[in-house]
């Protein structure tokens, strides 16, 4: 990936600014931006420092590496608010815990009634290095949408309420073409979007700070 390319990516995914936008923020002609993402000229070097604080980026990034993780496979990327919603949700911790915890969760779905349960999930992040270096493990809880007016039925599963939030959101086309490279860019490139934007990460206990759902939409 080229400077140019670089630089026209990140200035895309800024709020879409447009190349009168970025010239007017850099102090040069429409002109000379269009020359910097055709790599037919390139800034100064003050003007390189101002373009890695614009987009929160290191000066390797911009000049070196491939910023455009996201191609065909991905949608656009948005920020979307995310209602109210209670969920019921299964932590396991082994080799492979993604199916057993999604085959859980839908089981208890289908025991208490609900008709096509809404599946989210994520990576579960409380290991200990030993699980994870020794015995290569790691964790994946899977989670439930309750349906409103769903009234619970007491088992081992808490029903966990999340007020209003705003999510960056992407949408991998066909994630099982390609599952170890596909999402795990998808990821870096959401990342990547919030440090250009701006977009502080929650981490805290009443908040999904990630997760990821499948769905089927035309075909």
């Amino acid at each position: 990936m080229s400077f140019g390319q670089n630089l026209q990516y990140l200035r895309r995914m800024y709020h879409g600014m447009t190349q009168e936008e970025l010239a007017e923020r850099m102090g040069v002609s429409r002109q000379t931006v269009s020359k910097w993402e055709l790599d037919a000229a390139y800034p100064e070097m003050e003007k390189v420092i101002e373009l890695c604080k614009l987009f929160s980026c290191s000066m390797d990034q911009l000049i070196r590496e491939d910023v455009n993780m996201c191609n065909e496979a991905y949608s656009d990327i948005r920020v979307e608010e995310i209602a109210l919603f209670r969920y019921v949700r299964y932590a396991v911790i082994s080799r492979k815990p993604e199916d057993d915890a999604i085959k859980h969760v839908k089981d208890w779905a289908v025991s208490h009634k609900i008709a096509q349960p809404e599946i989210i999930g994520w990576d579960f992040p409380y290991m200990s290095q030993e699980q994870i270096n020794v015995f290569h493990m790691h964790g994946y809880a899977a989670a439930c949408i309750l349906p409103s007016g769903l009234e619970l039925v007491f088992d081992n599963l808490e029903a966990i309420s999340q007020e209003n939030q705003k999510y960056a959101i992407i949408t991998i086309k066909e994630p099982f073409n390609a599952p170890f490279t596909l999402i795990s860019n998808a990821y870096k490139t959401l990342m990547l979007y919030m440090e250009v934007n701006g977009i502080r990460h929650k981490q805290t206990k009443e908040v999904l700070s990630c997760f990821e759902k499948e769905y089927k939409k035309d075909g």
